[in-house]
């Protein structure tokens, strides 16, 4: 189980990064861009290579996977920040239930359980984003249950990853007082660099028109390839790659100028 010390420590750390105080400097703003890279925690070559990637990425690691502690760690030795990859039941995945995962069928005892021990294994998440989820995200019910116990722990923000249209979580999330936003893009739905590029180019004409915009990618030897090479180019484009927990005070109390409209 994560120690005291170290859920503290994220904590404190979260709760110092939303109460800045002092106006942002009223000079031009550039086009700001946050990316989670998902899915860490089984492979450590792939997660290493991921977390070794320029600037302020952000990384997502399924509960009580073999390599997420170590990930984990590795992550925060390298002031990258930590989210729990939580995983909710999908519509049509077929395959085992996944350590850790929220399905609809469970109380709300078995969900707080479910949630306490997924955070447990994640040292130093300072939010959660979820895996999957595009059947458990549809049902009121359940996310207020869960916004709750991401609420009761203190200093946690969530992020949709906006599996399904039908997503109410967002709106679960900021009617439980929780700072959120949810995600823009996918840049690996295809694996191909030709497609990852195009999504890249899609976030970035986002940013342009919103002042703000999140993606979501993934450890594939592609995405990682392909960001090795785009992301230090990022600031020559006029684009700045922010931390997500600088992107959730924007989203979730910045001046309105930074905010982006909720819709896709």
């Amino acid at each position: 189980m994560l120690s005291g010390s170290s859920r503290v420590a994220a904590a404190a750390a979260l709760i110092a990064l939303m109460s800045l105080a002092g106006p942002v400097s009223a000079g031009p703003l550039l086009p700001r861009i946050a990316i989670i890279i998902d899915d860490l925690g089984y492979e450590l070559a792939a997660g290493r290579r991921a977390i070794d990637l320029p600037g302020p990425v952000a990384f997502a690691v399924l509960p009580e996977t073999p390599r997420g502690k170590v990930l984990a760690e590795r992550a925060r030795r390298l002031n990258k920040e930590v989210l729990l990859h939580l995983p909710l039941q999908a519509m049509s995945y077929d395959g085992p239930a996944e350590p850790g995962a929220i399905m609809l069928d469970m109380s709300r005892r078995q969900l707080a359980k479910a949630f306490a021990s997924s955070i447990d294994s994640v040292p130093y998440a300072i939010g959660v984003n979820n895996h999957r989820g595009s059947l458990l995200t549809r049902h009121p019910g359940h996310m207020s249950w869960l916004m709750q116990e991401i609420r009761a722990r203190g200093g946690l923000f969530f992020v949709d990853s906006y599996t399904t249209h039908e997503s109410v979580a967002l709106d679960l999330a900021r009617e439980n007082g929780l700072p959120a936003t949810r995600r823009d893009v996918f840049l690996d739905a295809r694996r191909d660099p030709v497609s990852i590029g195009e999504e890249f180019d899609r976030l970035k004409k986002l940013a342009h028109e919103r002042g703000v915009a999140l993606a979501i990618g993934h450890p594939y030897p592609e995405t990682l390839g392909f960001l090795e090479q785009a992301l230090p180019m990022l600031a020559d484009d006029g684009f700045e790659l922010i931390r997500l927990s600088h992107f959730i005070r924007l989203e979730s109390g910045g001046p309105a100028e930074l905010r982006r409209t909720t819709g896709l």
